[in-house]
């Protein structure tokens, strides 16, 4: 579709669901207005849909998997393929980071640093879906027990609004290199990259109906594809509460799940790491994304003995930052996705002075000349925050930390794992054997020593408790792909008849 339309002096494209290699109308007439959240402008209209595009999208879906162009490919002419996608995808670098910066608002730095590194994630999957094995099993007596691994079938993907095509190629690189096909549901706030990424793959041969998206809101479009009954997995990024509805749909059809929902990663810093560089990475850990990330530093638990000092330097640090236009290559910090973000990040300045944090830094809306419709939020920093209190234990999703003096390490991992979540934590300290022990005390699904916020696709990626469950990345999330089937051959010659006699036989199973 990609109808161009006029608001003002705005081109604002109208978009439809993409299903069987292209776009094709969808929902019942309401529209859904996508907004740049630098500007407020709206800059493109999606529909929101019905059950009856969901289930047309999951048709075409079950189509290509039983299907002799995708369903029918030997493993090797599918990662030849995939590593064709990934080659488009390169070629295509420049049009997608701008189309995410326009879309999400991340500054153009960290969108062209990210997207540059997603067509790893296609060439690292179809490396192991060509090194891939299946098992001989030693079993007792004269039988040969071997396994197979069968493509599970629809993935149904929900994927949020902070990093649009990363956390989708995450999961979609894994859908392609097992043989699988996806359904995904973007944010309703982000959806321009993946509709681009799907026309690209398209015209780079992916066949039709591997790749479908679904468009709307996720109480809607999103829990009518959690719970269709031909979804065979479900991988869902979004918030705890979204997850746990989700995932009760999807275990009514007994489907795989995937999820990484909230976070509240706690960052030990200990007296002998350098405090200068502890705060470039909490800036870093923190106001990354405008602080939009799950795995963002927002909890900076810090020994009491260099504790001033870094609330002092991170106080300086977060000042320094530059907030502005996101297609400026100087700006350092975008705006959050809407106003609904904005309003949520400065309830929790309020809740914190409520409480009795003490404000180091921001904590109010920022005013951008000529952004004054965007949503803008000056980085902010609460000191002396206690583990009771609301900005310590509630994910915020926005570019807000908190900083909490600790006595020893034993105090520190107290206060690292009071959380409901489980999904990153950090670590910074010069000591070896510290550095790996706490690592192995604290609650989380990924640790970082002395560094914040790295992925490659051959590391699992994934939380416990309330930040989900599975692995994205990583073997993990390929053999999850899967279903197992054990194949049993008698290879003896022996006559067999267990009536004849039944007394004598030595074993049942």
């Amino acid at each position: 579709m990609n109808i161009p339309a006029k608001t003002g002096s705005i081109d604002v494209e109208i978009h439809g669901n993409f299903v069987d290699g292209r776009e094709v109308e969808a929902g019942n007439g309401e529209m859904i207005d996508v907004r740049n959240p630098a500007t407020g402008d709206v800059i493109a209209r999606i529909p929101n849909s019905t059950a009856a595009d969901i289930d047309h999208a999951m048709k075409s879906a079950r189509a290509a998997f039983e299907g002799r162009a995708w369903g029918g490919m030997d493993t090797r002419a599918r990662a030849r393929l995939i590593n064709k996608l990934a080659d488009a995808f390169e070629a295509n670098l420049d049009t997608l980071y701008r189309l995410e910066t326009l879309n999400n608002g991340r500054p153009v730095n960290e969108t062209r640093a990210q997207l540059s590194r997603l067509p790893d994630f296609f060439r690292y999957f179809a490396g192991v879906a060509l090194a891939r094995r299946d098992s001989v099993i030693p079993v007792e007596g004269a039988y040969l027990n071997y396994t197979l691994r069968t493509p599970i079938g629809i993935v149904a993907n929900c994927t949020p609004f902070n990093h649009p095509l990363m956390i989708l190629c995450k999961s979609l690189a894994a859908v392609l290199a097992t043989g699988c096909v996806t359904v995904v549901k973007p944010s309703e706030y982000t959806p321009l990259t993946t509709l681009k990424l799907a026309q690209i793959f398209t015209e780079a041969g992916l066949p039709s109906g591997v790749f479908n998206i679904v468009l709307g809101y996720g109480p809607s479009a999103g829990r009518m594809l959690s719970e269709h009954p031909d979804i065979n997995k479900l991988v869902l990024t979004g918030g705890t509460e979204a997850g746990r509805i989700a995932g009760s749909s999807a275990a009514k059809v007994f489907a795989h799940q995937t999820m990484e929902l909230g976070g509240k990663t706690p960052v030990m810093v200990f007296d002998d790491f350098d405090v200068e560089q502890a705060v470039n990475y909490a800036a870093f850990g923190a106001f990354i994304g405008a602080g939009q990330t799950c795995v963002c530093a927002s909890r900076h638990i810090v020994q009491a003995s260099i504790y001033d000092e870094f609330v002092a330097k991170l106080q300086a640090k977060t000042k320094s930052i530059r907030i502005g236009d996101p297609f400026d290559p100087n700006t350092q910090l975008g705006p959050v996705i809407s106003a609904r973000q904005r309003d949520r990040v400065l309830s929790y300045a309020r809740f914190g002075h409520e409480d009795g944090a003490r404000l180091v830094a921001g904590g109010v809306a920022a005013k951008i000349a000529g952004h004054e419709n965007g949503f803008f939020v000056e980085p902010t920093v609460f000191a002396d925050v206690r583990s009771d209190m609301r900005i310590f234990q509630e994910e915020v999703f926005g570019p807000f930390t908190s900083v909490t003096p600790f006595k020893d390490e034993a105090d520190a991992l107290r206060l690292a794992n009071d959380s409901p979540f489980g999904l990153a934590a950090a670590i910074r300290t010069r000591d070896v054997a510290r550095a790996h022990r706490v690592a192995g005390r604290v609650k989380a699904g990924i640790v970082w020593i002395n560094d914040h916020h790295r992925l490659d696709p051959a590391s699992p990626w994934g939380g416990v408790d309330d930040s989900g469950i599975g692995r994205e990345c990583g073997t993990e999330s390929f053999d999850d792909h899967f279903n197992t089937k054990s194949v049993m051959v008698a290879t003896g010659d022996g006559p067999f008849d267990w009536y004849r006699d039944t007394a004598g036989q030595k074993r049942l199973n």
